[in-house]
Parts: structure tokens; sequence; C-alpha cells
């Protein structure tokens, strides 16, 4: 009497559900495939208009999420259910996941801020959140970046957007900012034509605009220059060692000095007191 009551049961199951099912199915199955089609002609367009990778991707991911969604809202509603109810219940289980993933979903938004106001892309040397490196990606809730000693940085994307950025390479341009001492007993006039010189002769450094050579301190010890010549962005650093090392030789060479701290210790010797 339960076999035949169970066996009743199923078929009706399967004669009331399965072409449902079938259907729901078939909804899925082809959803998925236009979905991931409809996402890839997007794609396909936003390169084309040489929107920036970083946007394309992020775009990518929604569309095609967001698709997925309602494709999973025409299968449920082929197995008839509610899909009002169906929404709310989803609705509900997004609040409650929200709550317990706020870190999460800050980061998230951190991670749209990113990529639509772009004060950053792939390829830049930027300092953000306390770390210096080049961005290798921006992804929707980190964004990694590589160190100048190749250390590969994970930070946060809401660690970034909640502290300062700088773009280092983001102008074409960089002023190397130098301060260069020479003794009391040089000529002020002198050293500063051999400075100028030795920025003259240097092709990498820009005659616009024109580099700054100027006495900024008359320190404890020495007289200190301001030089400060403009480079294009990559050759910054190269211009930088190379221009110290030139100065340091040149100045030798001339017999002017580069003063370093120095401490006179005064010894005096004390008289016994008579007795």
């Amino acid at each position: 009497m339960n076999v035949q009551k169970i066996t009743d049961t199923l078929l009706y199951w399967l004669s009331t559900y399965s072409l449902k099912l079938v259907a729901a199915i078939l909804v899925l199955v082809i959803g998925r495939w236009l979905a991931r089609k409809i996402t890839n002609v997007i794609r396909k367009l936003l390169v084309k208009q040489q929107i920036d990778i970083t946007l394309v991707n992020f775009l990518e991911n929604i569309i095609y999420y967001t698709l997925l969604i309602v494709v999973v809202i025409a299968a449920a509603g082929q197995l008839g259910i509610n899909t009002a109810s169906f929404l709310t219940i989803v609705g509900a289980a997004g609040l409650a996941i929200g709550l317990a993933l706020r870190d999460s979903l800050s980061n998230f938004a951190s991670g749209v801020m990113l990529i639509l106001f772009r004060p950053f892309r792939v390829g830049d040397v930027v300092n953000a959140a306390g770390v210096t490196g080049k961005v290798e990606t921006i992804s929707m809730f980190t964004t990694i970046m590589n160190t100048p000693d190749n250390q590969k940085i994970i930070v946060p994307n809401s660690a970034i957007t909640s502290s300062t950025i700088t773009n280092i390479t983001a102008n074409e341009t960089r002023r190397v900012d130098m301060v260069i001492g020479i003794g009391y007993e040089d000529d002020i006039s002198r050293a500063k034509d051999i400075l100028a010189r030795l920025i003259e002769e240097d092709e990498r450094i820009l005659s616009d605009p024109a580099p700054t050579i100027a006495v900024s301190e008359l320190a404890d010890s020495s007289v200190n220059f301001v030089v400060r010549p403009w480079v294009k962005t990559p050759d910054y650093w190269n211009v930088y060692f190379d221009l110290t090392e030139k100065i340091k030789k040149t100045f030798d060479a001339e017999g002017i000095s580069i003063p370093y701290p120095q401490t006179d210790v005064h010894l005096y010797q004390e008289k016994p007191l008579a007795t």
C-alpha cells in the first residue's frame, strides 16, 4: 500500500513537473551560453573603442553576472516558483550576506571607485596605503603591486581609497631634487658654473623647464645648493645616480670640497687645587 502510494506520487510529480524541469534546465543552459556570448560581444566593442582594459574587465564581470541572475530567475519561473517571493528571499539573503561581509563589500566599493575614477592604471608606479610599487592588477577587491625589489604586495582596495595616493609615473616629466653642499672657503660662482656645465652636458636633462641651481642655505658647515633639473619620468633615477657621481668626481678634480659633519673636541687640563 505504501509502495503503491509512493509510486503514484512519483508518477504524479513526474507528469506535473518533468516538462517544467526540462524547460528550467534548458533556460539555464541556453541562458548561460547567451550571457557569455553577449558579454564577449560587449567586451570586443569596448576594446575596439580603446577603453582602458581594467574598466573593460570590470564591466565584463558585472554584465555577465547580472545576466546570469536574470537567467536563474527565468529558470525559477519555469518551475512555477513565484519570482516575486524568490526575489524577496534573495534580497533578504543578500542583506544578511552583506552584513557578514561588510569589509569585503567595502573593498568591492573601493574597487569600483578605483576603476571608474582611475587615479592610476596598470603599469603605473604609485605610492598608496604606505606601499610603493608598480601596479600589476586592479581587481574588484584588491590591487596587486610589485615593489622595486620585486616583492608582490596585495593591498585591499579600501586601504588605498582611504589614504593619499601618489601616482609617481602619471606625468611625462619629473623634477630631480638634489642638495649639494660646498665649503665656506670655496668659490660659490665657480661651483655654480660647474653644476650648470654638468647639467648641460647630460642630454637626458630637459632644457624646458629650465633647471634650477641656487644657493638655498648657509648651513652649519656648508653652503648648500639646490640643484633641480627636469627629466623624462623613466630617466629619473638614472639621471639622479649619474649626476650625483659626476658632481662628486668633478668637485674633487676641481678642488671644491664637499663638507661632512665634524666635531672638534677640546681637552682642558685642570690644575689641581692647592692644599
